[in-house]
């Protein structure tokens, strides 16, 4: 039995980003804090651990005065910089280049939208940080959709501007914005429709890896999918490999695995999500080889 691992899973530049940005800190400092997970890797947070990294919630961060806090790559509302401000603390932004930009599009979009009533409709999950950061940038009036039933949060009379979460699927965003466009001729049917502006705003070295592992899946008898079970990326990215391979198992390190999977087996692909380590995909295919049954 072969083991293979998928060469274009883990970290995302935003994620390596960060990540670099945190190590290079703690290297002058024996303490860090950090504003949420700074990856949803529950291996790589223990590991960072170990170094310095210290993970905090929003309520904590109001008690912190002089010191130093990393913004991790979901990027954070503008509250926050008013806070560290206000407390003196200095931020290591690593938020990633790609949802900073979309930051700026949202606050653009939202301020001139003023003038027509407009409303600001992002595509996301409630409670995702980087959602959070994105609603903040309109003074948290943003309507965030999810599924179909959230479109009844939209008044279609008036005009829409949609976005999108960066790590959300392709297919679920042009799937809400066909939706959209429906409910605003069903609602204007004697009237002239309200203006409608839907931003693809999903990061491509995200989405891309949809083809990616479907390709990957297909080419390997067993696939084990090695993700943090908080990472909506991974949960979507997994469901894209059992699609195509019903021999999909998803783990967050190598003691879930079950022996059992891999009898009779003549390949394994590793892969994972874009807050998988490499280092993790790596110590799973080890402990296959491990197993006498295979070469790496």
């Amino acid at each position: 039995m072969k083991v293979t691992i998928d060469k274009n899973s883990g970290y995302c530049f935003g994620v390596e980003f960060a990540i670099q940005m945190a190590e290079d800190e703690m290297e002058h400092c024996e303490e860090l804090y950090c504003l949420g997970d700074i990856v949803h890797n529950s291996m790589e947070v223990q590991r960072l651990y170990s170094k310095g990294l210290r993970i905090i919630d929003r309520e904590q961060l109001q008690e912190l005065h002089d010191c130093k806090v990393l913004i991790r790559a979901h990027g954070e509302p503008p509250e926050t910089y008013k806070l560290a401000l206000e407390n003196n603390i200095e931020l290591i932004d690593a938020s990633c280049p790609v949802v900073l930009k979309l930051q700026n599009r949202v606050k653009h979009a939202f301020d001139g939208g003023k003038g027509e009533n407009g409303q600001i409709v992002i595509y996301g999950q409630v409670g995702h940080a980087e959602v959070i950061g994105l609603a903040g940038q309109t003074g948290d009036e943003a309507i965030i959709v999810t599924t179909d039933a959230d479109l009844d949060k939209i008044d279609f009379t008036r005009p829409v501007t949609l976005f999108s979460q960066t790590t959300k699927s392709t297919k679920g965003f042009y799937h809400i914005k066909e939706l959209i466009e429906e409910r605003i001729k069903q609602a204007n049917q004697d009237s002239t429709q309200p203006h409608f502006n839907a931003n693809d705003s999903i990061c491509r070295q995200v989405s891309n890896r949809e083809p990616q592992l479907a390709r990957f899946s297909t080419e390997h008898d067993v696939i084990v999918f090695v993700s943090g079970k908080k990472s909506s990326n991974g949960k979507a990215l997994y469901s894209v490999c059992k699609q195509h391979n019903p021999n999909s198992y998803f783990i967050e390190n190598e003691e879930e695995l079950q022996d059992e999977w891999f009898a009779g087996t003549g390949s394994v692909g590793i892969c994972g999500a874009t807050s998988t380590p490499m280092w993790l995909m790596e110590r799973v295919a080890g402990y296959i080889s491990d197993l006498n049954l295979a070469e790496v």
